[in-house]
């Protein structure tokens, strides 16, 4: 042999030894690295029942466990991909506002390839089906937190390693909106699309706000608020408390009649008191339930709404034993809203709605449907069509 092929065995043992070594530090540094890369990809946040719960930073599969929900992430997303980063929704989206969804079938395409399920509302939430979309989270309704934790859905989901948030735009909307939006924003890293959504939401409730925080006792007048009024024609009358449309009544400068007599989300009256306090302002809330709810005889307001049709309904509504004596339905002082406002970030355009009914003279300038108009501009991908509340002729 030459003195180069002699050697060869001798740098090929170090350049051996080399390897191992470094594969060793290798291994001995492995769990560290990935210990750290987990953490850069994981972030805690505190959700709106108060738990702290670990999700990915950005997740890409979410399921949003009720459908409606979709208003929120919606204008996270951007008028290009509406439903990036969804794996799912929940199925009571089309089930209880065809309007809304037949709105997003005709204008966004990539709906009609989005997955439904069931809704948790309707007790067939299925975990094993969020395992099999190989869903990285799972967004459910505050109101809905007991129901979630007895079923045990929140519990399986963590053992399949699906962590699950709250947020609230139902139970506390004035108060719960913002910090639902930022938590959104985080576990969707869409933090600057929150924030733009809040300053306008912020912005827009401050146009009410400045004015009836100033509203003496007197100035305020009593509005009683139908919940679903004529889903069941035979059933007289759900009504709010101090959550929901109630805190709505109540920012736009009146005092809600079910605030007197309940204490959380509202509870069936007897249609003989509501004739004795007699309301100076007498609200509906109303939607296609046609879906849910054959044979109903509520106003349809959405999306999809004729005018004529919706006036004949309200008209109808009033024409109930006991109504035509009001005070309110002799003064034409009575509205019909659309219902899905009390589940959804856009409530200040029912807020301003509100406000230029009761108030007039203090909002000649407040143009809700503007506004909302405005909304569906800047943040959201369909057409702003139909008709989402109208007054008694």
């Amino acid at each position: 042999m030459d003195r180069h092929s002699q050697s060869v065995p001798g740098w090929f043992a170090w350049l051996t030894r080399r390897v191992a070594l470094m594969a060793a530090l290798a291994l001995l540094a492995a769990p560290g690295i990935r210990s750290a890369q987990a953490a850069d990809t994981m972030i805690e946040v505190t959700d709106l029942a108060g738990r702290t719960v670990k999700v990915k930073k950005g997740v890409q599969r979410a399921i949003l466990g009720e459908g409606r929900l979709f208003s929120a992430t919606v204008v996270l997303m951007g008028k290009d991909k509406p439903f990036a980063q969804l794996a799912a929704i929940g199925d009571d989206l089309p089930k209880f506002d065809p309007d809304t969804w037949n709105r997003y079938l005709a204008d966004v395409p990539a709906a009609k390839s989005m997955t439904l399920v069931s809704a948790l509302a309707s007790s067939d939430f299925s975990v094993e089906k969020a395992i099999t979309l190989d869903a990285d989270l799972v967004i459910l309704s505050l109101g809905f937190l007991d129901k979630a934790m007895q079923s045990g859905v929140v519990d399986n989901l963590a053992k399949a390693g699906i962590p699950t948030i709250f947020i609230d735009f139902r139970e506390r909307p004035t108060q719960n909106t913002v910090p639902s939006m930022l938590l959104l924003g985080r576990v969707f890293d869409r933090i600057d699309a929150a924030n733009s959504f809040i300053d306008y939401y912020s912005q827009q409730m401050r146009r009410v706000y400045n004015v009836t925080t100033r509203l003496k006792q007197d100035q305020r007048p009593l509005v009683f608020a139908e919940q679903a009024a004529g889903l069941n024609p035979s059933a007289c009358c759900q009504s709010f408390g101090n959550f929901n449309f109630g805190e709505f009544v109540s920012e736009a400068g009146g005092m809600n009649w079910g605030s007197k007599y309940f204490s959380g989300a509202g509870g069936m009256v007897n249609p003989e008191k509501i004739i004795v306090d007699d309301p100076q302002f007498l609200l509906m809330t109303g939607a296609n339930w046609s879906n849910s709810n054959p044979g109903n005889i509520a106003v349809w307001l959405g999306y999809e709404t004729q005018p004529e049709r919706a006036a004949a309904q309200l008209k109808g509504l009033v024409a109930r034993a006991g109504f035509p004596g009001l005070t309110a339905v002799k003064n034409r002082r009575v509205m019909a809203i659309y219902h899905q406002f009390y589940q959804s970030p856009y409530h200040f355009v029912a807020i301003q709605a509100l406000a230029k009914w009761m108030h007039p003279n203090e909002f000649k300038d407040l143009d809700a449907w503007a506004t909302f108009q405005e909304l569906h501009d800047r943040f959201l991908p369909i057409k702003l069509t139909g008709k989402f509340w109208i007054e008694m002729n």
